[in-house]
């Protein structure tokens, strides 16, 4: 019989793994919203222009859709090696997101030298010390459809991303462990 809830049995009777989170906008403010994760709750910001159903590169737009969780980056020289299931690589000063739409690598990671244009995942700031990527407008590739859609940290006071979602480090330290393999997330 086919498990139905947003959990998977786990090994052993040990925890069981999220198989999907829900992203949903507030009610007061479009660019902020919640993650939840079964029964928990936790606030996140959401792109500048909310949730949309079409998304186009530099819209502001968080895609309203069903989104696969590709992989997890991590800043090794700021943090633990993250516990996840997810495929899970450091992030190097020469990583990159390809966001520029006549680039045949458009919406991928490239390896660029520091200094150059193009959305650099080791940042100054700490909001990239933890990326999960999300699998929106890859499989296949739509130049203009939008990259760089991430699951990362956010700003103090949950600021508006350009069409992330974000939270709050402790979240990524709660959830990360108990996300299952194929695990996705519904922006709703």
């Amino acid at each position: 019989m086919r498990n139905r809830s947003n959990h998977t049995a786990a090994p052993h009777g040990g925890p069981r793994n999220l198989t999907s989170l829900r992203v949903f906008a507030s009610v007061h403010d479009r660019r902020k919203g919640f993650l939840v994760a079964g029964s928990a709750v936790f606030p996140c910001a959401l792109g500048r222009s909310g949730i949309a159903t079409t998304k186009r590169e530099g819209d502001g737009h968080t895609p309203r859709t069903n989104l696969p969780l590709r992989r997890v980056f991590y800043r090794a020289d700021r943090l633990a090696r993250p516990r996840t299931l997810l495929l899970l690589k450091r992030i190097g000063p020469r990583d990159a997101w390809c966001d520029d739409q006549k680039d045949r690598r458009y919406n991928r990671l490239i390896d660029r030298p520091p200094g150059e244009a193009e959305e650099r995942l080791q940042r100054e700031d700490h909001l990239y010390d933890v990326i999960v990527e999300l699998g929106w407008n890859d499989r296949p590739v739509q130049r203009g459809r939008g990259s760089a859609i991430f699951w990362h940290l956010a700003r103090a006071g949950f600021t508006p991303t350009a069409g992330c979602v974000a939270v709050e480090g402790h979240v990524f330290a709660k959830l990360l462990p108990r996300l299952a393999r194929h695990c996705r997330i519904l922006v709703r």
